[in-house]
Order: C-alpha cells, then sequence, then structure tokens
C-alpha cells in the first residue's frame, strides 16, 4: 500500500509525510529523564531550563538536552595531603569528601572540573585548620576537625549547585621522626606512673603499718586501763571489807593466804624440809580463832 502511495504520488503520500514529521517532532519534543539524573536544556546555545526526572517537554529544533547529570551521591577518590601543625609537626592527611549535584546548571556551566576543584578546595581547608592547631589537639579533636572542614567545603563550593553531604580524615599520618619521639615520651609516661603508683603502694603500707601500730597501742593502753580499773575496783572491795569487818577480816585473810602458800609448798615430792616463818603458828592460831568465832 505504501509503495502505491508513493508511486501514485497524491494527497495520499503528503499525508504520509505529515504524519511521519509529526511522530518524528513529538519524539523530539518528548524527554523522559530517569530519577538518578537531571538534563540540563539548551536554546541557541545558552541555558534555558533543567528537566527532572520523569515526563518532559521541550521545543524541537529551537531546544535541545546539552548535559545528562547523574544527581547521585559521589565519593572523591582518597586524597592525601601534608599539613603543618602550629607546633611544626608534619602530618600526611587522608580525607574523602562525598557530595551531589543539586543544580546542574551552575555544575555544568560554572565550573569545569568539579572532582579536581573540590578535592583542592578541601586540601586548602585542611592545611588551613591543621596549621591553626596542635598535634594533640587534632588526634583529640578530629569530631570538630572534621565539622569545620564539612562546613567550609559548603560555603567554598556553593556557587558550584553541589552540595557536601560529608567529609571524613580517614588518618592522620606522622613522620618517623616524630614517631620516635612520640614514643619515647610514651614509655617515659608510662615509667612515671609506675613510679608513681609503686610510691603510692609504699606509702600506703606506711600508713598501713602506722594504723596498725597505733591500734596495737591503743588496744594496749585499753587493757591496762581495763587492769588498772579491775585493781581500783578491788582495792575499793578491800576498803569496803575492811570498813566493813573491821581489821579483824584483813588479819584473816593474811593468814588465809599464808596457810595457802605453805600447804602449796608441802605438796612437792619428795623428803622436803618446810621452814615456817615465826608468825606462821601465831597466823595458824588466828586463823583457826576466826574461823571458830565465825562459825
Amino acid at each position: 500500500m505504501l509503495e502505491d502511495l508513493i508511486a501514485g504520488g497524491g494527497p495520499g503520500l503528503f499525508w504520509l509525510v505529515l504524519a511521519l514529521a509529526i511522530i518524528f517532532i513529538i519524539s523530539r519534543a518528548i524527554r523522559v529523564v530517569p530519577q538518578s539524573e537531571k538534563h540540563v536544556v539548551e536554546q541557541f546555545g545558552r541555558f534555558r531550563m533543567e528537566l527532572g526526572p520523569g515526563l518532559n517537554f521541550i521545543v524541537p529544533f529551537l531546544q535541545r538536552v546539552a548535559h545528562r547529570v547523574s544527581v547521585l551521591e559521589r565519593q572523591l577518590p582518597t586524597a592525601s595531603q601534608d599539613a603543618i601543625t602550629s607546633d611544626n609537626v608534619l602530618l600526611v592527611v587522608e580525607t574523602s569528601v562525598f557530595y551531589r549535584v543539586l543544580e546542574p546548571g551552575k555544575t555544568v556551566y560554572r565550573i569545569r572540573d568539579v572532582d579536581a576543584a573540590i578535592a583542592t578546595t578541601v586540601a586548602g581547608i585542611v592545611r588551613a585548620q591543621i596549621g591553626k592547631m596542635e598535634l594533640d589537639e587534632v588526634q583529640a579533636n578530629r569530631a570538630a576537625l572534621i565539622a569545620q572542614i564539612k562546613e567550609q567545603v559548603e560555603s567554598a563550593v556553593d556557587d558550584w549547585g553541589i552540595e557536601v553531604t560529608r567529609a571524613e580524615i580517614l588518618d592522620v599520618g606522622l613522620d618517623q621522626a616524630t614517631r620516635d619521639a612520640m614514643l619515647q615520651q610514651l614509655n617515659a609516661e608510662r615509667e612515671r606512673r609506675a613510679a608513681v603508683t609503686r610510691a603510692e603502694g609504699e606509702r600506703r603500707a606506711v600508713e598501713l603499718q602506722s594504723d596498725a601500730e597505733l591500734y596495737a597501742a591503743r588496744q594496749e593502753a585499753e587493757a591496762r586501763r581495763v587492769t588498772a580499773d579491775a585493781e581500783a575496783y578491788a582495792t575499793g572491795v578491800v576498803a569496803e571489807a575492811i570498813q566493813k569487818g573491821g581489821l579483824e577480816a584483813v588479819q584473816y585473810n593474811i593468814a588465809l593466804e599464808q596457810v595457802k602458800s605453805i600447804a602449796k609448798v608441802a605438796e612437792g615430792q619428795g623428803n622436803q624440809t618446810i621452814i615456817v616463818p615465826a608468825d606462821a603458828v601465831d597466823a595458824f592460831g588466828k586463823a583457826f580463832t576466826m574461823l571458830k568465832g565465825r562459825g
């Protein structure tokens, strides 16, 4: 049929050509953009608009899609740069930056190589920030340093239509001389702590020994006090007995103790000669008399 229309010419060919032209124009006007991309449209060589994900329309022949830009998050290759701290320590800092394109029009027309530009910006900011800090601060405040770098990078690349989503310091390396010096310092610090620990242990041992001696002295003094109180109490009892029973009770007790002493001597084994004091007989007699009187 198509061959007949072409051979015969006439109105049928015209309508066929018109239909094909319309289909071609519509196909050039319709642009379907993937979710992960944005398209940059130019009109007569100038930026006209951005096409977002989904179905879009442009003016055929007047407008064209000049750039297809991915809006997925990107990671720059790990970069290493030298930096010197405020206390003149040379560091090798490894950094990594993640970003994504928000406005492709700015990214395409304002910067030629956005990855290289971001890497250069990050290197300069890292050197500047580390130059304000001492080595110990760099090691201890890495999170704060990363936050400062990210903030300054975002400010620097704002005109490029991108967003820095994350900036990381992967490693902070030291030169060998600095490592050796830090190792010596670390060993010295460990020795100092060990010496302090030993000294504290010895001091504690002396304190415990002193406490033990003080406790023993207190216990001995307490024992002496108790003994003294007992002796005083016994003396008071004897004095009270003397007061109540008179002198005869005292003489009775003395005579009784003498009898007990002589009895103990007599209990010894073998032939023994017991020397009785001259007043022993008198004591016995007094004791017997008192016992008889008490009976």
